[in-house]
């Protein structure tokens, strides 16, 4: 037995199981019933969650998981929609859009594309483009139109009929950023192509390199015979983004891209 007075003894202290009420701990019952409301307060704010991103979906306004403003679900136009591309060409030039915007916008990307290709320069092919692409009711001043500025445009490349000089290859053509609807009403739309293209001679000692060009193409277009027609079109500059720190590629290699790499139709 110790000698030590009580209040000197040493103190045993008993860890008690969690939840005894003799340590002062809360009662299990009460324990079960706190966690119940912790795990209902839980699935209450889960479900909310889940009705605000319902709400937050496609076509709700709400902002893109791209980084678009609330109002920016137009920026991005060129989304895919599933529907098929189309599967039939009139010279070459796809044709058979659907009389939608996004049928609107195929077919301005890919009259851009026929518009800055190299066969603009040829009067022939020229004319024959614009028949497929025009409305008929206004091509004969699309023709008038476009064989000013290409033969001015041929001139400075130093092109005879489209032909380059002996040794040079010819290069023009348009690659299509993205696309977007100015205005639409199922007969008519407005639609503005952002693009880069390429253009100028490739061959040892040209003077007129293959450079690049940013541009937006603008084609009012009209719904007639069954399709999408081009009845005014005009281009402005940019927007152009900083050039990029590569290594110009020689003047062979551009010319044999050019003729080993094919164009590509646009759909939505």
């Amino acid at each position: 037995m110790s000698s030590l007075p009580p209040d000197e003894q040493p103190q045993t202290r008993t860890r008690l199981p969690v939840g005894d009420p003799a340590a002062g701990g809360a009662p299990v019952h009460r324990r079960l019933r706190t966690l119940a409301v912790v795990l209902g307060v839980v699935v209450v704010l889960v479900v909310i969650v889940a009705v605000v991103n319902r709400g937050n979906g496609p076509g709700s306004g709400a902002t893109a998981a791209s980084g678009g403003s609330a109002d920016g679900a137009s920026s991005a136009p060129t989304a895919p929609t599933g529907t098929n591309p189309v599967s039939t060409t009139s010279n070459g030039i796809a044709t058979g859009f659907p009389q939608t915007e996004e049928g609107a916008q195929s077919a301005a990307a890919n009259y851009s594309v026929a518009l800055g290709s190299s066969d603009m320069y040829v009067t022939n092919t020229r004319h024959t483009i614009l028949s497929t692409i025009g409305d008929p009711a206004v091509t004969a001043g699309l023709q008038a139109q476009s064989d000013q500025a290409y033969e001015r445009q041929a001139k400075s490349f130093g092109l005879q009929n489209g032909l380059p000089p002996t040794g040079m290859t010819f290069v023009s053509r348009t690659i299509p950023v993205g696309t977007k609807v100015d205005s639409y009403d199922g007969g008519k739309a407005t639609v503005e192509i952002w693009a880069n293209s390429l253009g100028g001679l490739a061959g040892q000692g040209s003077t007129n390199p293959v450079t690049e060009y940013w541009f937006t193409d603008v084609l009012q277009l009209h719904w007639v015979n069954g399709d999408w027609k081009m009845s005014g079109y005009s281009q402005k500059d940019g927007p152009v983004p900083v050039t990029g720190s590569q290594t110009v590629s020689n003047p062979d290699s551009i010319a044999g891209a050019v003729n080993q790499f094919g164009g590509f139709r646009y759909a939505r």
